[in-house]
């Protein structure tokens, strides 16, 4: 039976034809073939005489102009309307057996008998192809052909194991000759592990209904399983499977491939298994019957990743829906924490689910594993959910309380009902130090920020600074120097330099008067950072260095211009400081002293000479060579290092006779050395000078030899009246300097007998140099 547009054709079983009822109850048995309108008073019938196999109406039979169809038996006939609604038959081709199988697509008609698959021209009226059949043992009978067109040009054949796909080209007109218009190709041929029993298309795949037999392990006999309907996907000389499925079907075990047809409606993708005892109507799966396969197996993962990605093609199903389904599935699991983090994705911006999820949380005692989870922003759930899961950390767990304080922005919840809370915790156990910094913060989060800076001070935590800073909280720090010095000096002192317009210089002093040794660290960094600004207290910091800081006393000393030198001297005369003690000696202007000092407190030759280097003061070497007359080691030592400042032969001539002086001989090579060098950088600066000498005067020879120009607009440097005369008759006698500056020779002061020459008043009044007079002109 064949059903096409708005007609319904009657096919025949054996020979005979099957009206059906509505319930496909069998009601009569003809040997005819009927074709009527399903909504017109159209329709034909016609007895045959013999069998009818097969029937096939044209695909637009509905047209006017397209009312044919053909019958199947011993021979393919084609009937059609005459133009006086005569139904005329024509024989497309007999002679080789019973057609079984027809299949009719635009103008082109295939069809199957016991030889092979022709193809059929209904526009030419010719015969275009033939397809032999390839295993010819197979009973044709019993293994029909199946046919299915995938489009107007390319059939799909099976034929027992084997499929081949042919594809209808048009013939290049230099090729035609007696030749068919068309012909046909096959692109792809290959074989299968099961015997068809129908085709249908799916896009490029191809929908197979299978007939498959099974040797038992027992009997060693065939036997029918259930049919089978297989998507598979054509290759050149193979396929690929994609998806097999078995159906389930009455009296399968005795049914034969010539029991099942497959039939498909192109529009609807749907697609009719035919068996002698079912119909079984296949459609394409969609992704909502994908979902519905993986939540039913429990794969909710798998299942909103599917949903998401096709959100725009399911009809059936929600995204939310399944999200929720999947973190009760989850929580039914015990797996707590993977449910509480996918609520973040699954419940997005909706409160009220939120709100939801966390009582349920709450019932079975896991509000910590979705606490990390909770939003913060956009949305923002009700103070008491925040306040729920604080008091359950509160009770339980005083970092993960912390932590939350920490992260949680303070506005999400009631500020005074939790610091309430924590102080009443407190009362139990008053040192805890996670309590009392989380108090810390709370204050913070309140504006309260004495309470705040007071614990923090207390706990001494590193946050104080930042505290105070953030807050400009140092008002409440000008009595609690101290503690903030004792907690980390150097940051403390850093904050209040940088702060002195806010807590002054004088305070902080004032503060640490108790405290000398802070007081120290505070005004040593003030010096470094300015020289000046402490000066008032530079007096007081020689004793802090003095006590706390010697090695940092002498560069003190060295820097600072306002410290009081016989103070510091006194100081550091007391405490026997002999470094200091000589730089201020020196700074005071007693180099003797200071020298003595070293030589007989410090006994150091080499820092002796380096201070007599220094002072650059003959008197000093000559008390230095006195004191180191009698002592070889001294006298080594200035007679290595003597020669550039002092003659070597005055300490020489000095030495004793006999005298043992160690690396006498090196100490002399290397005066004799140091001498030959110093002859040697004479000469070579006494070269340099003549050739530079020569060079600058041979420039300025040039440069005199060369003329000035005077005209109109030059001007007398004195007068300021030109310097050639208007009328150029008058006599008149000019002076031009090599300054190039010019004078009438009147305005020029009269030459003296001690000085017959005549300068340049503007440059060079009294010293002979590049102003001198070069050119005295006269008329």
């Amino acid at each position: 039976m064949t059903v096409h547009d708005k007609f319904l054709a009657l096919g025949t079983h054996y020979g005979k034809v099957y009206l059906l009822d509505v319930q496909g109850n069998i009601t009569q048995k003809f040997d005819i073939v009927q074709v009527f309108g399903l909504y017109s008073g159209e329709e034909f019938h016609e007895t045959f005489d013999c069998p009818i196999k097969i029937i096939a109406v044209h695909p637009h039979f509905v047209r006017s102009s397209c009312k044919q169809f053909v019958t199947g038996g011993k021979k393919l006939l084609l009937f059609e309307r005459s133009w006086m609604s005569r139904w005329k038959s024509s024989v497309l081709h007999e002679g080789e057996g019973n057609i079984r199988s027809v299949k009719w697509r635009g103008h082109l008609i295939a069809w199957a008998n016991n030889m092979g698959v022709k193809i059929f021209d209904i526009t030419s009226k010719q015969r275009i192809t033939n397809v032999p059949r390839d295993d010819i043992s197979l009973r044709p009978d019993m293994y029909p052909c199946s046919l299915c067109w995938k489009d107007s040009v390319t059939l799909i054949i099976g034929w027992g194991p084997s499929v081949k796909i042919c594809s209808v080209k048009e013939r290049h007109a230099s090729e035609m000759r007696d030749l068919p218009s068309r012909y046909v190709e096959i692109v792809s041929q290959f074989e299968t592990e099961f015997y068809i029993s129908g085709l249908a298309p799916l896009c490029d795949q191809l929908v197979v209904l299978s007939y498959v037999k099974e040797v038992s392990e027992k009997t060693e006999r065939e036997y029918c399983t259930r049919p089978r309907l297989d998507i598979i996907q054509p290759l050149s000389e193979t396929c690929e499977e994609i998806s097999s499925d078995a159906l389930t079907v009455r009296g399968f075990q005795e049914n034969e491939c010539r029991d099942y047809h497959l039939e498909y409606s192109e529009g609807e993708s749907l697609f009719y298994i035919v068996s002698p005892r079912d119909v079984v109507v296949a459609k394409e799966r969609d992704q909502d019957d994908h979902i519905d396969w993986l939540l039913e197996k429990k794969k909710y993962e798998e299942a909103l990743m599917a949903a998401e990605i096709s959100q725009k093609n399911i009809k059936r199903h929600k995204i939310l829906d399944i999200g929720l389904a999947y973190i009760n599935h989850l929580v039914e699991k015990g797996e707590y924490d993977i449910a509480a983090r996918k609520c973040q994705k699954i419940l997005g911006k909706n409160a009220a689910l939120w709100e939801y999820e966390v009582y349920k949380f709450k019932e079975i005692g896991q509000l910590k594993a979705i606490s990390p989870y909770l939003p913060r922003g956009d949305p923002v759930l009700k103070p008491l959910i925040y306040e729920m899961i604080l008091h359950e950390f509160l009770e339980s767990d005083y970092e993960g309380f912390a932590t939350l304080i920490r992260e949680w922005p303070g506005d999400l919840y009631n500020n005074s009902v939790i610091v309430q809370a924590v102080r009443d915790h407190l009362k139990k156990d008053s040192q805890n130090r996670t309590l009392l910094k989380t108090l810390a913060e709370l204050y913070t989060y309140d504006k309260n920020y004495g309470n705040a800076l007071e614990i923090y001070l207390t706990l001494r935590h590193k946050d104080v600074f930042q505290l105070i800073h953030k807050h400009n909280l140092f008002s409440s720090i000008k009595d609690k120097i101290v503690l903030l010095m004792d907690f980390d000096s150097e940051k403390a002192v850093d904050m209040l330099l940088d702060n002195e317009d806010k807590i002054s210089i004088k305070k902080v002093v004032e503060e640490l008067e108790d405290r000398p040794e802070l007081q120290h660290v505070y005004l040593h960094k003030l010096f470094k950072r300015d020289h000046h600004k402490g000066q008032r207290y530079h007096e007081k910091q020689i004793s802090l260095y003095a006590e706390f800081d010697r090695p940092n006393l002498l560069p003190f000393l060295r820097d600072s211009i306002h410290c009081p030198l016989e103070k510091a001297l006194e100081i550091c005369q007391q405490r026997n400081f002999v470094e200091e003690t000589v730089y201020l000696l020196s700074r005071m202007g007693n180099s003797r002293s200071a020298l003595k000092m070293i030589m007989e407190e410090l006994h150091d030759v080499d820092k002796a000479i380096d201070f007599a280097k220094e002072q650059d003061d003959g008197e000093l070497w000559e008390d230095l060579i006195l004191y180191s007359i009698d002592k070889p080691p001294f006298i080594t030592g200035l007679l290595n290092n003597i020669g550039t400042h002092v003659d070597p032969i005055l300490l020489i001539h000095r030495i004793k006779e006999g005298m043992e002086i160690p690396n006498l001989r090196d100490s002399l090579v290397k005066i004799l050395q140091d001498y030959n060098l110093q002859i040697l950088l004479r000469e070579g600066c006494k070269k340099i000078l003549v050739a530079d000498s020569l060079s600058l005067l041979k420039k300025m020879h040039r440069t005199q030899m060369k003329g000035i120009l005077v005209d109109e607009e030059n001007i007398c440097e004195s007068c300021l009246s030109p310097i050639l005369p208007s009328d150029a008759a008058k006599p008149f006698s000019v002076v031009v300097f090599h300054c190039r500056h010019m004078f009438h020779k009147e305005c020029l002061p009269m030459t003296s007998m001690n000085s017959p020459v005549q300068f340049c008043n503007i440059c060079s009044a009294k010293h002979r140099g590049p102003g001198s007079a070069i050119l005295e002109m006269k008329k």
